[in-house]
């Protein structure tokens, strides 16, 4: 019986993605030579870049306004990245502190210009995401962390303002639509729901980019990558065809809103297991929490290591809550099924009335 993964990232990848790449990394495309060994300037490869970049714009209905990028670096990349190409030193950002992800971003954004943080739940351990703040208009752009990994806050509702917006999306893209006219800037390390680890989209929106008055390394330019297709550098050649067969595999199942169905329907069915079992509690403000990473503790700590055995012994794998939270957190990305879930809830239905 196959496993059930839980993991938070590097995460769970749909199973027909994986075959396809699994062929491809033996033979690619009937060239007789593996993915890993062709050069990315083939007229092969281009055509993954091509049909990558066609997805993102097909699942967002992303227009020719704003650029598709495919980049190395990780997410942590773009939290000083973004910044040193979209604001100047006498000019002021906006951020929120909502996680140790957006914490991070603030640090290094810090480095480039004024950083207003205009809210932070910090002091209640992050378990909710701030609602009850002002967006000055004269902000250059206000940064969102949209899902919280390590802590399983998730925001629902876009602030109504007409600042534009920069978000590190890493953790729940195409898990759900997006107002893609409010954005300036999305960034998302593709390792948590787009493909694995090794490359991060990012949709940038042309206008605003070289306005700045700081030199910037040319690799480190957005238009750089833009100019040269992503592929300024030799790009990630394996973690965007597998990204790419991943984003084939979410519109061939009903695209981004089919996606936030199923996302809802599983994450109910765990929320409402965690809520109903005498055993196990979640501490997040109801209306934030996350659908994609779903955080619980239980009451009883010292029973921590022998839940997680027993549903490692039931195929439930990856659930040990992140080093800085403890606990317990069952990532539920598009890719994890909801017969996966149900496997999950079961455990947790019988290892209460074990233990209980």
């Amino acid at each position: 019986m196959s496993k059930y993964n839980f993991y938070a990232g590097p995460a769970i990848l749909p199973q027909e993605a994986l075959d396809q790449a699994k062929q491809a990394v033996i033979d690619f495309d009937n060239m007789g030579l593996s993915i890993l060994e062709i050069s990315h300037r083939s007229k092969n490869f281009v055509a993954v870049m091509d049909r990558a970049e066609a997805l993102v714009r097909e699942l967002y209905n992303v227009n020719d306004e704003y650029a598709i990028l495919f980049l190395s670096g990780g997410a942590s990349t773009q939290f000083f990245m973004a910044p040193m190409n979209l604001l100047n030193e006498n000019e002021t950002a906006g951020y929120l502190d909502t996680g140790t992800w957006a914490s991070k971003a603030i640090k290094e954004a810090k480095a480039f210009g004024n950083i207003d943080v205009l809210a932070s739940s910090k002091e209640e351990n992050y378990c909710y995401y701030p609602k009850d703040y002002a967006v000055p208009n004269n902000l250059k752009y206000l940064h969102l962390t949209s899902n919280n990994t390590i802590y399983g806050t998730q925001l629902h509702v876009w602030p109504d303002t007409d600042v534009p917006l920069v978000c590190d999306m890493s953790s729940d893209i195409f898990s759900c639509e997006i107002p893609l006219e409010k954005f300036d800037l999305i960034y998302a390390g593709a390792q948590k729901n787009m493909g694995p680890a090794g490359v991060t989209l990012v949709i940038v929106k042309r206008g605003i980019l070289d306005k700045v008055d700081r030199y910037i390394p040319t690799i480190l330019r957005y238009s750089t990558h833009d100019e040269k297709k992503s592929m300024y550098n030799t790009p990630p050649v394996f973690p965007i065809y597998v990204s790419m067969l991943t984003m084939e595999w979410i519109l061939k199942n009903g695209g981004v809103n089919d996606m936030y169905e199923r996302n809802k329907a599983k994450a109910n069915l765990l929320y409402n297991e965690i809520d109903r079992n005498t055993l196990f509690y979640n501490n997040i403000n109801r209306e934030d929490r996350s659908l994609m990473n779903v955080t619980f503790h239980m009451h009883n700590e010292g029973q921590l290591a022998d839940f997680i055995s027993f549903a490692e012994k039931r195929n439930c794998v990856g659930l040990k809550g992140h080093r800085s939270i403890g606990g317990l957190r069952a990532s539920i990305y598009n890719a994890m099924s909801l017969e996966g879930v149900q496997a999950l809830v079961d455990t947790m239905a019988e290892f209460e009335k074990q233990n209980a």
